[in-house]
């Protein structure tokens, strides 16, 4: 009698457990189906390795990356995508002098956030030929964020605008300095992944956008913590 009242109890405590154990072995396999990945952007090409997929051969695609640079920082180091292995980037144009403050007030808002995140770095780039050490020290020093948080970048005017143009893609404008001269400016804010891979871009003056951008970055985060390296 008593090895029955044994037996049933196995029983119903194997039809309690059947359940719990389908949830949790197949919940990874359906939150992958509803994991939203972000688009990448900038032009992509269909390169000759390959991965398979239920079977089939899949050919990868190699998307936009942007280039390697060597513009010098606030405290005057040379700063390159060395200083940024396998890091998720914030990248903006910005100059020192500039009327548009709202925007890197509102990046200010986000970095704050992820002090003590050493993935998440911010990167800024003067696109101003008068913004020099100096000037990006002193801007640095009303910002109050580390360099290692926070780089605001200067180069020759070719170098940087080559790299805004070619590297980050930006339709940039012509924009009023001041009486005698012009430089080109954009709002947009690009989120880099851990490849230097565009993965969005956002206005920096929006706060709608900044609010997606905070979201976008915690979907980055999630990506390299789950070692995706094509957006799969």
């Amino acid at each position: 009698m008593k090895s029955k009242s044994t037996f049933k109890i196995l029983i119903l405590v194997s039809i309690l457990a059947v359940p719990g154990f389908l949830f949790f072995y197949l919940l990874p396999h359906y939150a992958k189906n509803r994991y939203k990945r972000l688009p990448f952007f900038g032009e992509k090409q269909v390169a000759s390795t390959f991965r398979m997929v239920r079977g089939d051969k899949i050919p990868d695609t190699v998307y936009h990356e942007v280039p390697d640079f060597n513009f010098e920082n606030q405290k005057g180091d040379t700063i390159s995508w060395d200083q940024y292995k396998d890091k998720l980037i914030i990248i903006n144009l910005f100059y020192v002098n500039s009327p548009i403050t709202v925007a890197n007030q509102n990046l200010k808002k986000i970095a704050t956030g992820y002090l003590r995140n050493k993935l998440i770095h911010f990167i800024s780039i003067s696109v101003d030929p008068s913004d020099h050490q100096k000037q990006l020290g002193e801007y640095a020093a009303k910002m109050n964020l580390p360099a290692d948080k926070w780089n605001f970048l200067s180069g020759d005017t070719t170098s940087v605008y080559r790299f805004v143009r070619k590297g980050l893609l930006l339709d940039v404008v012509d924009h009023q300095k001041d009486a005698i001269g012009k430089i080109i400016y954009s709002n947009e804010v690009l989120l880099l992944d851990n490849q230097h891979r565009i993965r969005g871009f956002y206005d920096a003056t929006n706060d709608e956008a900044m609010s997606k951008l905070d979201d976008e970055i915690k979907v980055l985060v999630a990506e390299d913590l789950r070692g995706i390296k094509d957006g799969r």
